[in-house]
């Protein structure tokens, strides 16, 4: 036997054996065919399950899509990307048919369920067209359901931001008992030796219109204690008469003593004769364009949307409020004064606002917030389209649609100015147009431009009375049809969208810094950043921060500057 390596390493190996015959030779390559032989078989015993498996799958498939299966196995044994298209495509044209069809009855007779749909389809071995206008059926049935839960939702929540909580309520309560039986209570507002300061010019007056206790404690409460120089303030409160005998008692018991507090009720002005007309006048349009909005929404097919959504906001009782409409009058409720910060009373005041006095408007009567913190192409609030009605001409021909619409609630006015540019008057010639007193009662049915002609030419028949026809007439050819049927009238109830229109050409934009709203609407998102830095946080929207549906993520804001101290935030269980 030799034996023989390769000097280039184990590579070759060579075993000769010279003493050995042609048997031994046979008998080696017999055994070197039978190991060539190994490797092909394990690579069957891997192959064959897969192919097993595909052929399953083709005769499963081929049993619902082809003719035969022979055809389909035939054709497909080593490719189904035809039959994969083919399913694909059939799905397609289902689903494209099922959404241009006719729902009919299926929304109603359509699975509640996904199980359902699945045991629906495997029992009664529906086709893929089936399956597909009953998954359609099935999806709008959901979308219903979803659609109603969130239209409940919005009406739920407008409801409860109407509601006078509890704890409020027994707030106002326990203060008319003290206001009736405390001699304390009932000690004037202000003292005798600060009644001067309440026309001098040279201290800071804060103006609120307010029938809210809690909610004025607070503002008064964060202004006096933000401020570098509190022994400066002036704050004049003006409530109605219900509320009076208690917000007069807590700033009696309650008193601060580096600021002055006045609390006057409207049943103590002496008001001209014109300016109760007008605040009459005033209240009886804003309650026929209410009522106008009101009856429109009914008729219409609500949906939740964010259109509805500020329909709704838009009936809230506020709009009606009087304390909310006088806002216009502020010149004749302060006819000594010259300038003054007025503030809502749902708003925080986080930082000294001194300055806003000396702030020079540049002729203007109002200063607000205009442009926004987050750019050019968004607003701090709202947009003028969001008030007015621009499918009117009458808007729309005065009006940018794109506008910014300048915030309410923290203003700096110089009453001056005011007075000098008849703000008031220009917010009574708007309101006229939607003025229908004088057409009360008046039947219209059987009088009509041929009548008009009769009239005019027959000046026998040309009295008081036919004249007023003809007025009321025109007027309601020219201005209700076209105006108030035309969906929400000239603008939306509220005492904003007015005040917006009167006070056209008179803002001065302050920095956005000054007043930030929106804190009681659930779309707003602010940073902790922008928070920190306002000056004014204001919580504009339903959710009051004194209501259950307050944000607790900037509740705490308004809830900090509670008194729960007091005994009568108590007895009340108020919770800061």
């Amino acid at each position: 036997m030799k034996f023989y390596i390769s000097t280039t390493g184990i590579k070759k190996v060579t075993i000769s054996n010279t003493g050995s015959g042609k048997g031994s030779s046979a008998s080696a390559n017999r055994r070197f065919s039978n190991r060539a032989c190994l490797p092909a078989v394990v690579l069957l015993a891997i192959f064959l399950p897969f192919l097993f498996v595909r052929i399953a799958l083709l005769v499963l498939e081929s049993a619902t899509f082809c003719p035969s299966i022979a055809e389909c196995i035939g054709s497909r044994v080593f490719g189904g990307s035809d039959l994969s298209a083919k399913l694909r495509d059939e799905l397609t044209r289902a689903l494209v048919e099922a959404s241009q069809g006719e729902d009919g009855g299926r929304i109603e007779n359509s699975p509640a369920s996904f199980n359902q749909l699945v045991e629906d389809m495997t029992s009664n071995g529906h086709d893929i067209k089936a399956f597909a206008f009953k998954t359609k059926a099935m999806l709008l049935k959901m979308e219903r359901k979803v659609q109603s839960a969130r239209q409940r939702e919005s009406i739920y929540w407008h409801l409860a931001s109407h509601g006078v909580p509890k704890s409020v309520h027994c707030l106002c309560l326990k203060l008319a008992e003290e206001y009736a039986v405390n001699a304390m209570a009932r000690s004037r507002l202000p003292p005798p030796e600060s009644v001067s300061r309440l026309v001098d010019s040279s201290f800071h007056h804060v103006v609120l219109l307010t029938d809210n206790v809690l909610a004025a404690s607070v503002v008064i409460s964060s202004t006096v204690q933000s401020a570098a120089n509190p022994e400066k303030l002036v704050f004049h409160i003006v409530t109605d008469k219900k509320t009076y005998t208690p917000m007069h008692a807590w700033f009696a018991i309650n008193s601060i003593e580096s600021a002055v507090v006045e609390v006057k009720g409207l049943h103590q002005y002496d008001w001209s004769q014109e300016v109760n007309v007008g605040v009459k006048e005033m209240l009886e349009i804003h309650r026929l364009i209410w009522g106008h909005y009101y009856n429109n929404l009914k008729e219409e097919n609500f949906e939740f949307d964010g259109e509805h959504k500020m329909k709704l906001e838009a009936l809230s009782p506020s709009c009606l409020s009087l304390m909310n409409h006088l806002r216009i009058y502020i010149p004749e409720l302060f006819p000594d004064l010259d300038k003054i910060v007025f503030l809502d009373d749902d708003v925080v005041v986080q930082r000294d606002l001194s300055s806003l006095w000396e702030l020079d408007l540049n002729g203007k009567v109002v200063g607000a917030v205009v442009d926004s913190w987050c750019g050019s192409n968004c607003c701090p609030g709202r947009k003028l389209k969001d008030y007015l009605n621009f499918s009117n001409p009458l808007i729309s021909s005065n009006f940018n649609y794109d506008h910014c619409a300048w915030l309410y609630g923290m203003n700096i006015f110089d009453l001056k100015a005011w007075r000098r540019s008849n703000i008031t008057k220009a917010y009574h010639r708007w309101l006229k147009l939607v003025k229908m007193d004088k057409c009360r009662g008046i039947k219209f049915k059987s009088f009509s431009h041929r009548h008009i002609w009769k009239i005019k030419t027959n000046p026998r028949v040309m009295d008081n009375e036919s004249h007023a026809k003809i007025g009321c007439f025109v007027f309601y050819n020219t201005i209700l049809i076209k105006n108030l049927n035309s969906g929400l009238g000239l603008w939306h109830p509220g005492a904003l969208p007015p005040a917006l229109m009167a006070f056209k050409g008179h803002v001065h934009p302050i920095d956005s810094s000054w007043h930030m709203s929106g804190l009681g609407c659930r779309a707003v998102e602010v940073s902790q950043e922008r928070l920190e830095v306002a000056a004014v946080v204001h919580f504009s929207g339903p959710a009051k921060p004194w209501l259950e549906i307050g944000f607790p993520e900037v509740r705490s804001l308004w809830s900090s500057h509670v008194n729960i101290s007091n005994k009568f935030i108590r007895k009340c269980s108020i919770k800061g």
